[in-house]
Formats: C-alpha cells, sequence, structure tokens
C-alpha cells in the first residue's frame, strides 16, 4: 500500500512538471563517489575491505512562483567483504525509516548489491508570509553542530559524513513567518512504525540572539519541550539546545529524560575553523554493541550514551584546496573516546580527494571495543 502510494505521488509529481513545461524551470545537481574503506580492529589482526559506488541525484521543479516539486535519490552500490560475510546486510541498507518504504534493493547478490532511495519527495507551497510542505522532507530544527535535542523529527550520525544531506521525514510542515525575524512552525510525521511525532515551534530574535521555543509529542510515546540559541561573544559563535522528554503512559512516575548541549565555534581570517561542545543527560543510553553507537537510527531523546560528552575540532585552511581537520569525543561513562583526522584536497573545480580515519575505544556491553575504520573517497559534483 505504502510503495504503490510512492509511486503514485511520483507519477503525479512528474506530470504535473511535465504539463507546465513552458512554465517550469527545473534543475537537476548531484554528485558521483567513490569509496574505498578499511575497516580492523589492530594492523596485525583481519581487515573489513569495502566499496561504495554512490550517486546522488537532485531534482527539482519550479511549477510557478509559489509552487515547487523536488525528488531528491541516492543509489549506492556496495561490494566487498561486508556484503559477503553479513547476513542481512542488504537488508538493513535498504531498511526505510518513514512511512512509505522508498527503498528499493534493485540487485541483490552474495557479492554485491545496488539499492536505490528515495530520501527526498516533496511539494512546497509559499504564499507571502506561508509556506507549506508536505512529502519526505528535512526537518531541521537543531541550532548546534554535533548533538541536535532540538532535531525531534530526523536525528543523525556525526559520523555518517559521507551522508551529507542527512535523514528526512515523511512530514507535513507549516510555517508562518510574522516578521523577517520570528516564524511559527507546526510539523507532524510519521514513521514505518506508524509512531507520530507532532510538535510547534516558535522562532524570534533577541539581544542579536535567534531564540526557539518548541513542544509537542514525540514517537507516540514522549511528551516534549525544548529550547534552542544561536548567536555571539564577541568573535566567537555561542550556540545550544536543550529538550526534556518524558513518557506520557508514565508521566507521575518516571522523572524524564533530559538533554543539554552548547558550544562556541570561531572561524578565522584564513578560513579555519574551531568548534567546541558539551552536552549533558541524565538519562543516557545504554549500549551493548558497537553498531548501535555508530549507526543506530537513533532518536532526538537517545543522542548521549554518557552522562557527560564533549567533543572538539579545528579544520585547517593549509591552503585555498587544502583542508586539514582533527576531531575528538569523550566519554567518560564509557571510559572511551573517539578521534576522526580527515584530509581533503580539491583535484579540480568539481572534483575533491578525501581521507578520513575513525578510530573508537570504548567499553560496551562489558568488554573494551576498539575499532579503526579508514576511508579514501573521491568525488565529482555536477
Amino acid at each position: 500500500m505504502k510503495k504503490s502510494l510512492s509511486a503514485i505521488f511520483l507519477f503525479l509529481l512528474f506530470t504535473s512538471v511535465i504539463s507546465q513545461e513552458k512554465q517550469k524551470n527545473i534543475e537537476l545537481n548531484g554528485y558521483l563517489t567513490t569509496m574505498q574503506s578499511a575497516m580492523f580492529d589492530t594492523l596485525s589482526g583481519p581487515v573489513i575491505y569495502e566499496n561504495l559506488l554512490h550517486n546522488r541525484l537532485n531534482f527539482k521543479g519550479y511549477i510557478n512562483d509559489n509552487i515547487t516539486l523536488a525528488v531528491e535519490l541516492r543509489n549506492r552500490l556496495f561490494t566487498g567483504d561486508m556484503v559477503r560475510s553479513y547476513y542481512r546486510y542488504s537488508d538493513m541498507i535498504a531498511a526505510d525509516e518513514g512511512w512509505v518504504d522508498m527503498s528499493w534493493n534493485i540487485v541483490d547478490e552474495s557479492s554485491f548489491f545496488l539499492n536505490t532511495t528515495v530520501d527526498r519527495l516533496w511539494i512546497d507551497l509559499n504564499l507571502n508570509k506561508f509556506q507549506a510542505r508536505i512529502g519526505r522532507q528535512r526537518i531541521n530544527w537543531g541550532q548546534t553542530f554535533v548533538w541536535n535535542p532540538n532535531d525531534i523529527f530526523n536525528a543523525y550520525s556525526f559520523f555518517d559524513f559521507d551522508y551529507t544531506e542527512r535523514p528526512g521525514s515523511d512530514a507535513v510542515r507549516l510555517q508562518y513567518y510574522p516578521s523577517f525575524s520570528s516564524a511559527i512552525e507546526f510539523a507532524a510525521k510519521i514513521d514505518s512504525e506508524d509512531d507520530v511525532t507532532a510538535a510547534g515551534l516558535f522562532r524570534f530574535n533577541k539581544w542579536d540572539y535567534d531564540i526557539q521555543f518548541l513542544a509537542g509529542y514525540s514517537n507516540s510515546s514522549d511528551i516534549v519541550a525544548g529550547t534552542g540559541w544561536s548567536g555571539s561573544i564577541g568573535s566567537v559563535s555561542f550556540r545550544g539546545e536543550a529538550s526534556w522528554f518524558r513518557p506520557l503512559e508514565n508521566f507521575s512516575d518516571t522523572t524524564g529524560t533530559t538533554i543539554i548541549t552548547a558550544g562556541i565555534d570561531k572561524v578565522f581570517e584564513n578560513n579555519s575553523i574551531f568548534q567546541v561542545q558539551l552536552m549533558y543527560c541524565n538519562n543516557p543510553l545504554k549500549l551493548n554493541n558497537f553498531s548501535s553507537f555508530y549507526s543506530g537510527n537513533l532518536s532526538a531523546k537517545d543522542l548521549a550514551f554518557s552522562e557527560l560528552s564533549a567533543f572538539g575540532q579545528f579544520t585547517w585552511a593549509a591552503t585555498p584546496l587544502i583542508n586539514i581537520s582533527l576531531s575528538a569525543m569523550w566519554f567518560p561513562d564509557l571510559k572511551g573516546y573517539f578521534a576522526g583526522p580527515s584530509f581533503d584536497y580539491s583535484l579540480a573545480e568539481n572534483v575533491d580527494f578525501s581521507l578520513i580515519w575513525q578510530h573508537f575505544n570504548a567499553e560496551m556491553g562489558g568488554s573494551k571495543t576498539r575499532i579503526n575504520i579508514g576511508f579514501l573517497r573521491i568525488k565529482y559534483s555536477f
């Protein structure tokens, strides 16, 4: 049923665009990447190799001054040890968290598989101070860089650096702009488990800070309330978010989960960037394995793995063509840390070369876990 709905919506979208050919203005952009990865515990131990060929296509059609349509999809070809050795790996990649299943394994063999996922599919109506968008979209209420407890509709993993667009939600979003510096929003989504998230947000500017308050219902279970801000102290940007989740069914028997995060970032004259962020949670998520830590589909309530977490990153613009970055996280409750150096070089106007290393060291499920993952990526944008 849900797949049929997505096919019908795609058909209607393209039919609408084509039927207004004289008025249309269609944009197409995207990229093609090839990325080789190697995962290992120690250099003397076994190594798991994987190659990912990733193509993204972004279509946008401007029907008129008020109506915009968008379809964005990612096509990914997986090969290597992960495909051959890990049972149901292709099923895990094809899993769609949205209400409508729009992820398909076009080819699924023992040594490779090809997945296509539509992660944006929306129609937008813009009338003066009012804007309405329906369909699969990203609803970005976050203010900070790494952890976003205000991002209740589509939280993401910092470690998934190859997915710069970040996940979307099957949702309806209504926005009203009383002035150029304020906004009133209401959004509602439904996911693959038929769980509902619905909330309202009010954003305004005061004391040269963008300040927001939100309240609603999260994942058919929790009452949620939160606030966020972004501004500056002199030449340093200062951002933060806080959210409180409390189960509706056991409202009087629980204290709820509170997540507070704040950070600063500074851009230097040579475009180098320094960032620091701290996060506190009174009820952090208990982890038993590395996969939940690294790539689990976590909600905004499950961002914290330690009561206190810390992040720092410095990106040095060595030349106009070279960026060198070092990021790190500290998780005291896990007796662990993350370290992630990277090197980016612009080979040509639309071609980038990257080397990324991710090192994890922590206690999970009662045992010490140490993982290294190295990535080599070439990306062509068009």
